[in-house]
């Protein structure tokens, strides 16, 4: 195994490939729970365990399931199940461990299922043909990624209820004039190469 290429792709993953700054997926929940840091603290977590479990079940699934019967057609319906899985297995044991953070969390928790950057990040593995280690990698890498996203944007948006916006700028405006201030801050490392 390559050390190398598994850093490269933790680099590539969390600063140049960011599921919010560069591939654009995952959006709702980033907006959504990003406006207290505690909750993007647990969402990012959520999202971790389910993204690297995610990477690594379904590159299983792939390997020993989907493609010794010839139904990689069912690629996308068994991911979403998968995914779905994780997320209710997630959500059970937040609301039993934690359930200030269930509150706080609300809709988004559920709405992992749906998050677009956990399926994009299984296809992703598929389509680059990574083996197993290197799946799990960019699984985890890839939540870190978007953990960083949320922590920045919560960060930030718990600095500007203080600050001195205009009121025609106040709530979702900001926040979307930070986002993109953030992903152009990001694109510095898309000159990165493997």
């Amino acid at each position: 195994m390559d050390i190398g290429k598994l850093f490269g792709i933790i680099i590539f993953a969390i600063f140049v490939n960011n599921f919010i700054f560069a591939r654009f997926l995952g959006l709702c929940s980033f907006v959504g729970v990003s406006k207290k840091y505690e909750s993007s603290i647990g969402m990012g977590m959520a999202v971790t365990f389910v993204m690297t479990l995610a990477s690594a079940v379904t590159w299983i699934v792939t390997k020993f399931l989907l493609e010794p019967f010839k139904i990689e057609y069912l690629t996308t319906i068994a991911y979403i199940l998968i995914v779905a899985s994780l997320v209710q297995f997630v959500e059970m044991i937040i609301q039993k461990t934690n359930p200030d953070l269930y509150k706080v969390l609300g809709i988004f928790l559920p709405l992992i299922t749906t998050n677009c950057a956990v399926l994009g990040v299984a296809l992703i593995n598929l389509q680059e043909k990574y083996n197993f280690i290197e799946a799990s990698f960019n699984g985890f890498a890839s939540a870190i990624g978007y953990t960083l996203a949320l922590l920045l944007l919560a960060g930030i948006r718990e600095k500007l209820e203080y600050a001195d916006v205009p009121e025609s700028f106040k709530g979702t405006a900001i926040t979307f004039i930070v986002s993109g201030l953030l992903a152009m801050a990001f694109m510095g490392f898309s000159g990165m190469r493997m």
